[in-house]
C-alpha cells in the first residue's frame, strides 16, 4: 500500500450553468476524488469569476480548490474522470510538498490578503482609484 500524499486540485466549472448544476458538478468532483482513494480535507469554493481567456467559448467559470490526501496511483484515474466531464472546463492537481507548504505558511504569516477588484463595489473602486491619485 502506498503512502498517501497531500494534493490540491483546482477546478473550473462552466459558469454558464445554474447554481444547482454547479453544486452538482462540485459534488461529482468530490465523489470522483473520494472514489479513487482521496480523503478530502478542505474545499474552498471561490465562486464565479471572469476567466483570462475563453475556454470552449465560455468566459465565466466557477472556481474551487479542493485539498485532499490520496495515493499517487489514484491521481491518473481522477484526471481521466475530470477530462471526460463536460461541466469541468479545466483542472489542475498539484502535489503539496513540504517546501511548498513551508513557503505557503511564510506567505500567510507575512502577507496581507487583498480582495479581488471584482469583489469591490463601484464606490470602493472609485475610492481606491482616487486614493491612488493623491
Amino acid at each position: 500500500m502506498e503512502k498517501k500524499k497531500l494534493y490540491e486540485c483546482t477546478v473550473i466549472i462552466d459558469g454558464g450553468l445554474e447554481d444547482d448544476a454547479i453544486s452538482a458538478a462540485m459534488d461529482e468532483a468530490k465523489k470522483v476524488i473520494a472514489k479513487n482513494g482521496g480523503d478530502i480535507a478542505n474545499v474552498l469554493d471561490v465562486g464565479r469569476r471572469k476567466m483570462a481567456y475563453p475556454i470552449n467559448k465560455q468566459t465565466i467559470g466557477s472556481y474551487a480548490h479542493i485539498e485532499f490526501q490520496g495515493e499517487p496511483s489514484g491521481i491518473a484515474a481522477i484526471e481521466k474522470a475530470f477530462r471526460y466531464d463536460d461541466n469541468i472546463l479545466r483542472f489542475l492537481i498539484v502535489h503539496l510538498s513540504t517546501p511548498l507548504l513551508e513557503m505557503r505558511k511564510r506567505v500567510e504569516k507575512y502577507s496581507v490578503v487583498i480582495g479581488s477588484p471584482e469583489d469591490q463595489t463601484d464606490e470602493e473602486q472609485l475610492q481606491d482609484s482616487a486614493a491612488a491619485k493623491d
